[in-house]
């Protein structure tokens, strides 16, 4: 097949590795003319420009665009792409997206791989990035059966595990799993900024190991990113926030009141609850 991509960066890049490497020809789109010229020479894509109508041909556009920019740069595609060519996003927010771009075009299905680094561009692209990670589709009542078997047969040759949810659904389970982390995570590190003697601070620094690393890691990630997931998931974001300080409050209440039973079970709950999580 004609595979367009709207966007070379880190998953942009990636998919053009996978599905290039299984004999697609590859059609890439960047802003940058720098970035076009480093996908081709990486081998992400057979050809890149900057100009949008390169994916005229295209029989399946992959749009890999920051958020912002998903709807504004399917609305200037639109007039470069044929009325059967199937169109999908990886956005991490899907009800704004989708409630947005499915009345213009019927051919589309919302989309979003759980996968990714924390580095970020075609730099970071990096094959096999999908395999048995989740992928979540988002079709809704008006999307075609062909924009649903199409997608889901290409992320099937990506290795990935699909799952189909109502955008809205989608929105709340990543604000709890993914964006909130996030938040959370970036809270981490300004909390231990604020430590006012230099020479803690310091020791701090140099005393963070591996518990430091994996809870801090996705705070330290695009800023860009964190921002656009709580601009397009504001409300479910907001709602996981106000309960995850409503549970802070109350380890910090057990701790100020030295009710270590009660501090134990909570924490032997939490315990045998991650395994629901990443087991």
């Amino acid at each position: 097949m004609n595979i367009g991509i709207l966007g070379l960066g880190l998953i942009g890049g990636s998919l053009g590795f996978d599905l290039r490497s299984q004999g697609h020809h590859i059609l890439g789109v960047s802003r940058r003319e720098s970035t076009c010229e480093k996908a081709v020479a990486l081998g992400s894509v057979d050809q890149a420009s900057v100009d949008l109508n390169l994916l005229a041909t295209a029989e399946v556009v992959f749009i890999c665009t920051p958020l912002a920019l998903i709807v504004p740069q399917f609305e200037q595609l639109i007039p470069h792409l044929s009325v059967a060519t199937v169109v999908t996003d990886v956005g991490s927010a899907k009800a704004q997206i989708v409630k947005a771009i499915s009345p213009l075009w019927n051919n589309f299905i919302g989309g979003h791989p759980m996968a990714g680094r924390t580095e970020s561009g075609i730099e970071a692209a990096q094959r096999h990035l999908f395999v048995d990670k989740p992928y979540v589709l988002t079709s809704v009542t008006t999307t075609t059966t062909t924009a649903i078997t199409v997608v889901e047969e290409i992320v099937r040759s990506l290795g990935a595990n699909i799952y189909h949810c109502q955008p809205e659904q989608h929105d709340r389970a990543v604000s709890w799993i993914s964006h909130l982390p996030v938040m959370v995570s970036s809270s981490l590190i300004a909390a231990c900024l604020s430590e006012t003697e230099t020479d803690v601070l310091e020791l701090a620094q140099k005393l963070a190991s591996s518990g430091f690393r994996d809870t801090s890691r996705v705070g330290g990630g695009n800023p860009e990113l964190g921002v656009m997931m709580a601009r397009y998931n504001r409300q479910a974001l907001l709602r996981s926030l106000q309960q995850y300080r409503h549970n802070l409050d109350e380890l910090t209440n057990l701790i100020e009141q030295e009710n270590w039973v009660v501090l134990e079970s909570k924490l032997k709950l939490t315990q045998q609850a991650r395994r629901d999580f990443v087991e």
